[in-house]
């Protein structure tokens, strides 16, 4: 089984503008498709730092001295690249959401198609699984992550589902929640339904948005002028956040400008139009249909050009 194909991957990789001797970082290592294309086109003294937070993912490490791997969450990029004497860096890649490996393992409980333990953790480490989300929040917390993380308009009446079946017996298995959300699930297309359900709870268990807010931030510190961020988002929640961030510099996406009317931001977008998967690649990888990839260059002084 293919642990994971990567999205984007010659776009993503050819938008970094690789310099062969330079530094460069895989904030979501996976099975390592974009990293080991980043290492194609880097020399003999470039190095690669490579996060993941999923235990699994290293046994896909490469055996390349150029690789350091770091088993955390990339919202400590700023602590590893010090950690490891990395005062600026050349570029930065991310491919956000979940791999194919995650999805196709029943037991990590990512899936609604298998009917497996609600866990959904990436890091499995610690933490508070899926399970432990849907039979301790209360009524307001789980409106709050079915409407913010889900774009659900009903989240009101799946968190009353929810509470009330929960209360003949625990949510233990994603069989069991599905049968507790069962009247709301649509004859037509049940699993674009399932799919926002299982999204919400899972960026909540794993703390996405506050893991991508801080991480995009430090991203402004540790890139050197010239420097290339590049970020595959999958879905509008975390998209919206890439964009305000790489034409603003801030995550509200308010637009500063100086006296002269010039826009005043560390960013200058690379690609003005988003890049999508081609009808080529979504042939080879259908989990590609919702890829959205966006590239932003940081400026000398926080002027776009």
């Amino acid at each position: 089984m293919v642990y994971h194909k990567p999205v984007l991957l010659h776009e993503s990789v050819d938008g970094l503008n690789i310099k062969p001797e330079g530094n460069y970082v895989d904030l979501t290592f996976g099975g390592g498709g974009h990293s080991r294309e980043v290492l194609k086109k880097l020399g003999k003294n470039g190095r690669l730092i490579a996060f993941d937070q999923d235990q699994d993912a290293e046994a896909n490490v490469p055996d390349d001295g150029r690789v350091i791997f770091v088993g955390a969450n990339f919202r400590y990029l700023r602590n590893y690249l010090r950690y490891y004497s990395m005062d600026k860096v050349d570029g930065i890649l991310a491919d956000l959401g979940i791999s194919s490996h995650q999805i196709d393992r029943p037991d990590r409980g990512f899936s609604f198609k298998s009917d497996a333990e609600l866990d959904m953790r990436m890091d499995r480490r610690g933490g508070i699984s899926a399970r432990q989300l849907v039979n301790t929040y209360d009524f307001e917390g789980l409106v709050r992550i079915f409407r913010a993380y889900g774009e659900l308009k009903n989240a009101s009446a799946l968190a009353n589902a929810i509470i009330q079946a929960r209360q003949e017996a625990a949510l233990a298995t994603t069989a069991d929640l599905e049968r507790a959300l069962l009247r709301f699930i649509p004859k037509a297309q049940p699993s674009k339904f399932l799919a926002k359900v299982y999204q919400a709870l899972r960026i909540e268990v794993n703390g996405e948005m506050d893991a991508l807010r801080e991480m995009l931030i430090q991203t402004s510190e540790y890139l050197k002028q010239g420097g290339r961020l590049v970020v595959i988002t999958y879905h509008s929640i975390e998209d919206r956040l890439v964009k305000n961030f790489m034409r603003s510099g801030n995550l509200e996406g308010d637009i500063q400008k100086d006296f002269f009317g010039h826009v005043r931001s560390p960013w200058k977008l690379v690609n003005r139009s988003v890049i999508t998967p081609t009808k080529k690649e979504l042939e080879r990888n259908n989990r590609a249909r919702s890829a959205k990839l966006r590239i932003a260059e940081r400026t000398k002084n926080g002027q776009e050009e």
